[in-house]
């Protein structure tokens, strides 16, 4: 008589739905989220970032392929000084070299000696910059006593010291004296950054739970420094070719290899501003000059993941001009 009694009355009572969520949580449940990671590190697409891009790509494209579909830089059975033509698109020197040809060469040598330099710089400025920054004491102070002595030396006066010492000289050798006498600017900032960002919690944290320095370093402070490391790399890549440029100029570049710079040093031995070849010196230093501008592009791209405040530049501006032409208008 109980059971049927209760059966009936639960049958009987009504059936309570479930507590709807507030709108709000619902929006933050059903919202899709935001990209992260490492997407969330790359350079926002912009115009000066399709053109620095587009800049780079195109030069490296041409050392690459240059040197495949060129004649042989060295070949002087040319005729001599000879202006651009269908047969020489860019002319010959005073030696009867295309010049075309040791253009492609020489970007190919250029690109080689900026990344092997940029690469040894940035390595560098990991070891006495992060490192600096993350141990603190006194091994901090002895890293950054051997920066600020970098730092106070001429990086390209020390280089062509160096390089008086070596009378046969490669690319690889103009490579190391450049990389090592370029990289205390980067490391007196990634020491700055590296002591901000080991006070902050997840790096305490690592610190409780046992992890060893070198991989607090690697996993919990490196990611946070990436955009940073990569405008360091490219501003030490334009530093080393305008370097290379300029030693090969001043006659202490590589001596195995052809570069723009030792293409300028042979136009300015060979009296090619004083004939009117512009066309032995005019081309690689409009390839330097658009390197440059390329990679200072991209590197102003890299500038608005590491300072907020870039982001929000280009929009702020395109409000106020709105607003002044409306009030323009109106008025």
């Amino acid at each position: 008589m109980s059971e049927t009694t209760t059966t009936a009355t639960a049958a009987a009572a009504p059936t309570t739905s479930p507590t709807p969520l507030p709108p709000d949580t619902v929006a933050l449940v059903t919202q899709r989220r935001a990209k992260g990671g490492f997407r969330a590190m790359l350079p926002r697409s912009s115009a000066k970032l399709i053109v620095g891009v587009s800049l780079v790509g195109a030069i490296v494209l041409f050392g690459i392929l240059g040197p495949l579909l060129t004649q042989n830089p060295r070949d002087s059975q040319n005729p001599a000084l000879e202006p651009p033509s269908a047969e020489h698109l860019l002319g010959t020197s005073k030696l009867g070299y295309d010049v075309l040809a040791q253009l492609a060469h020489g970007t190919q040598g250029s690109l080689l000696i900026g990344i092997t330099a940029g690469a040894i710089a940035i390595v560098l400025s990991l070891f006495f910059g992060i490192l600096a920054g993350y141990v603190g004491g006194w091994r901090d102070e002895i890293l950054s006593l051997v920066t600020n002595i970098m730092l106070v030396i001429p990086g390209l006066p020390l280089a062509m010291v160096i390089a008086t010492y070596f009378s046969s000289r490669s690319w690889v050798l103009v490579a190391v004296v450049l990389g090592i006498t370029s990289w205390a600017g980067s490391a007196v900032v990634l020491r700055t950054q590296a002591r901000s960002l080991r006070s902050r919690d997840y790096v305490y944290a690592a610190k409780v739970a046992g992890e060893r320095s070198f991989r607090v370093i690697l996993v919990e402070i490196m990611p946070n420094l990436l955009p940073l490391l990569a405008a360091q790399f490219l501003f030490a890549i334009i530093f080393a070719i305008l370097g290379e440029a300029g030693l090969s100029y001043l006659g202490l570049g590589a001596t195995d290899s052809i570069t723009w710079g030792t293409i300028l040093n042979d136009a300015q031995s060979g009296q090619a501003l004083g004939t009117g070849a512009w066309w032995w010196f005019v081309p690689p230093g409009v390839l330097i000059a658009l390197l440059g501008c390329g990679l200072s592009l991209i590197n102003f791209s890299i500038d608005e993941i590491i300072n907020p405040k870039l982001r929000g530049a280009p929009e702020a501006a395109r409000r106020v001009r709105k607003a002044a032409k409306t009030k323009g208008v109106t008025a």
